[in-house]
């Protein structure tokens, strides 16, 4: 058995099935052995980035790792972007990186690179194969890192000539560690905060807390103690739609913030920290919270924090949380195509238990609260702020998942950061509708130079915004990497292509023109 192989048996041993990949020459063997060890998925994407994101945005559907394959340093640092997106998810990844034959390395060839300090930025754990003798029980132990609770991003480096010559056994089988429920102390000063009346409590859900008992538990506390809640704008994955709890997430400008938490006095985090400013503005602290409001831990990042508040619900005897009847939103047919017409036609039109991976930016405000009416489904927000992660953790959901409709809601800058995933949906068949909201400038950039003190725009400075001279075409780009789409410039031509999108199976795109 070569080292490769080794390596592909003990990931397969420990249900890693899939590796998103984008290999080079010290990588060959490792794609060779993938006509050699059954059971075992490679899917090429065009860049590195698109690896790293859909091994994220897999995890956060699965529920369990997934692994990526680079090539040397160059091939880890294209990737960097979207695994710092992933480590805020909290996402298990096993990131394997090829590395020149270990008597090359003395050379300083022209790919030769500092990996393992790359690898340091986003990596809770980083192992350099020695020999290939030891492939198997390091393959293993770095699958044992990326498990860790709440997960991590574990990397591999592997040097090619570990992966060509004979190695050692294959690695034990790693047990998944479930998390733990926090100290009954936290239940108990949680349930007597919420239980003394007082106004001013508010709890912050984030990590896995925002699943459907996390929601249903909390709507409980919210029914019996009128707690207020809210979910951490970086929380990976968010139950939505009709019978689910509905919280607002933290706002994203410092000033709504404050307004938000200006009378709160005790704040609840369920693995969740307490809320920060993105960025800092002039004459603007970066902390929403009151200096005066006491903050306490019911569950931390790597503790339960469903079952925490599950078991605060029964100490404060909170009953069974009732969600309100609503009625089932109707597509528009006319009128002007918005942001706020297409959320309301997204709200009528999503498909039962569809993903959504967010990566609207600016339109997200307008666009989200439309999806609280629309039938149950799994929202993947963005997380680490690092532009271009909403098509690949398309990607990687829908291979997860190849049952569930996936649509990736995606603006048009943010869109052509990691365009090459489409490529990746059209060869793999994956059953994602992407719409991209065009409207052809990076609109973030508008409402922060404002918000920063910056001087008036001038013609210079707009060139950087605008998205424009040439407009970007869709249309063509997404035909040309063979996904079939149509362009919205009405909102009758936008809820009649999604509509028709939604019933077919595969990738489709509409560019919808605002």
């Amino acid at each position: 058995m070569t080292g490769a192989e080794c390596l592909l048996e003990t990931l397969v041993a420990n249900r890693i099935n899939v590796c998103f990949m984008n290999p080079g020459t010290s990588e060959m063997h490792f794609v060779a052995g993938l006509d050699r060890v059954s059971g075992f998925r490679g899917v090429l994407c065009l860049y590195e980035g698109v690896c790293s994101g859909a091994a994220d945005g897999y995890a956060r559907i699965e529920g369990g790792p997934a692994a990526i394959l680079l090539h040397l340093g160059p091939g880890l640092g294209n990737a960097l972007s979207n695994l710092h997106n992933a480590r805020k998810a909290r996402s298990p990844v096993v990131c394997i990186v090829g590395e020149h034959a270990t008597g090359h390395l003395k050379y300083d060839a022209p790919l030769t690179s500092d990996i393992t300090s790359l690898a340091r930025t986003v990596s809770h754990g980083i192992r350099t194969v020695e020999s290939s003798a030891e492939l198997g029980a390091s393959v293993s132990e770095t699958i044992a890192a990326a498990l860790t609770p709440p997960g991590q991003i574990a990397t591999l480096i592997v040097p090619a000539d570990f992966s060509w010559l004979s190695s050692g056994p294959p690695g034990e089988i790693v047990p998944r560690l479930s998390r733990t429920m926090p100290p009954l102390e936290n239940i108990r000063d949680a349930a007597n905060v919420l239980r003394s009346g007082k106004d001013g409590a508010a709890i912050i859900l984030g990590g896995s807390s925002t699943c459907p008992r996390g929601l249903n538990a909390v709507g409980r506390l919210a029914a019996a103690t009128g707690v207020r809640v809210f979910m951490d704008r970086t929380a990976p994955r968010l139950a939505s739609g009709r019978g689910c709890y509905q919280a607002p997430k933290v706002p994203y400008f410092p000033e709504d913030a404050r307004a938000a938490f200006a009378d709160v006095t005790h704040m609840i985090l369920v693995e969740a920290e307490a809320p920060v400013s993105f960025f800092r503005y002039p004459n603007t602290p970066s902390s929403p919270v009151p200096e005066t409001c006491m903050i306490s831990v019911l569950a931390a990042k790597d503790e339960d924090g469903a079952g925490a508040l599950e078991a605060v619900a029964e100490e404060c005897g909170a009953r069974e949380w009732l969600a309100r009847p609503q009625e089932s939103p109707v597509a528009p047919s006319h009128g002007p195509l918005t942001l706020s017409t297409v959320g309301l036609a997204l709200a009528a039109l999503l498909p039962e238990s569809a993903i959504v991976s967010d990566e609207m930016v600016s339109s997200g405000a307008v666009v989200l609260p439309h999806l609280t009416c629309a039938r149950a489904h799994d929202q993947l927000p963005i997380t680490g702020g690092s532009i271009g992660q909403g098509l690949p953790v398309a990607v990687g959901a829908a291979i997860a998942c190849p049952e569930r409709k996936v649509v990736a809601l995606e603006a048009d800058g943010s869109a052509m950061y990691s365009l090459q995933a489409l490529w990746t949906m059209a060869r793999e068949g994956l059953n994602v509708l992407t719409v991209i909201l065009a409207n052809r400038r990076y609109r973030i950039l508008d409402i922060e130079m404002k918000r920063t003190g910056a001087p008036s725009v001038g013609k210079r400075a707009n060139d950087m915004m605008d998205l424009g001279r040439p407009d970007l075409d869709f249309v063509s780009l997404s035909r040309g990497l063979g996904v079939p789409a149509t362009r919205a410039t009405t909102l009758e031509e936008f809820t009649c292509q999604f509509r028709a999108a939604i019933g077919e199976p595969g990738p489709h795109l509409i560019e919808a023109v605002l």
